[in-house]
């Protein structure tokens, strides 16, 4: 754990959910409070994660049932990174073959991309926690027959109250294998999300703090942008694997409590 100044100053901060505000349903400290102590630091804050289980709008309600409130613009997720980047491919929209629950869902019909299994433009994996064989078999053909392959995280866990459990990139792997496909992941550690975020805060990369709990996706996405990172480790990244890390975070901390008390 770091107790240094921070290397630059920072006008913005880019965290992640879970395991940093919550893990699943249960809050990671006192969350109004936390983000009173950012707002009393005048620091702009957009919260940007791999999990495309809910919208943006099921974000917005799932904070305030913790007493946090942010606009809809404060929110980045990768549902919305993968209809974006469907949207740049296929701008007249269309059909496509989704594993998802409905967050995902609602997100992609937003930017006219419905679920089917005809004339299906792109098979778009995310989150699914009532997964089914069939639906893995529906996806294999698919994929086998040329159709896109769109992930929207390649996180292999997903933590919960009471450990880790399979995350997208467990999915992602088992198409993958079944396919001989590579997926195009649109989620952390690839820069869309971060770039989404920055621009929307009006922050340069280097004035942005990004929190996270996992090393290979959130801290790898900001050091490969040049913006301050910062490591918790109340979700899957453990001490010892925080230690490995080259180049380290700029700062390592228990939780975002702590993280915050540091700054």
């Amino acid at each position: 754990m770091s107790d240094q100044p921070l290397p630059r100053p920072i006008r913005g901060l880019i965290l992640d959910m879970d395991g940093v505000l919550w893990r699943q349903n249960e809050a990671i400290g006192d969350l109004p409070g936390i983000f009173s102590s950012i707002q009393a630091r005048r620091w702009r804050v957009t919260l940007a994660t791999n999990n495309a289980t809910l919208s943006v709008a099921q974000y917005l309600d799932k904070l305030a049932g913790f007493g946090v409130h942010l606009e809809a613009e404060q929110i980045v997720n990768s549902s919305l990174a993968a209809a974006n980047y469907l949207k740049r491919q296929y701008p007249q929209g269309g059909t496509v073959y989704v594993i998802g629950e409905e967050g995902l869902l609602a997100t992609l019909r937003e930017h006219g991309f419905q679920h089917g299994e005809q004339d299906v433009l792109a098979v778009v994996v995310g989150m699914n926690r009532q997964l089914h064989f069939n639906q893995l078999s529906r996806a294999t053909l698919l994929l086998r027959s040329g159709v896109a392959f769109v992930g929207t995280n390649a996180d292999r866990t997903f933590p919960v109250p009471e450990g880790l459990i399979p995350g997208v990139g467990a999915t992602l792997a088992a198409l993958e294998v079944a396919s001989g496909v590579h997926p195009r992941v649109v989620g952390k550690p690839e820069p869309e999300m971060y770039l989404v975020a920055i621009e929307r805060m009006g922050c340069a990369p280097a004035e942005t703090l990004v929190i996270g709990d996992r090393l290979e996706t959130d801290i790898l996405g900001a050091q490969q942008l040049g913006m301050q990172t910062a490591l918790v480790l109340s979700g899957v990244t453990s001490p010892e694997a925080a230690s490995r890390w080259t180049p380290p975070p700029d700062f390592i901390a228990p939780s975002l409590t702590d993280l915050i008390k540091m700054l």
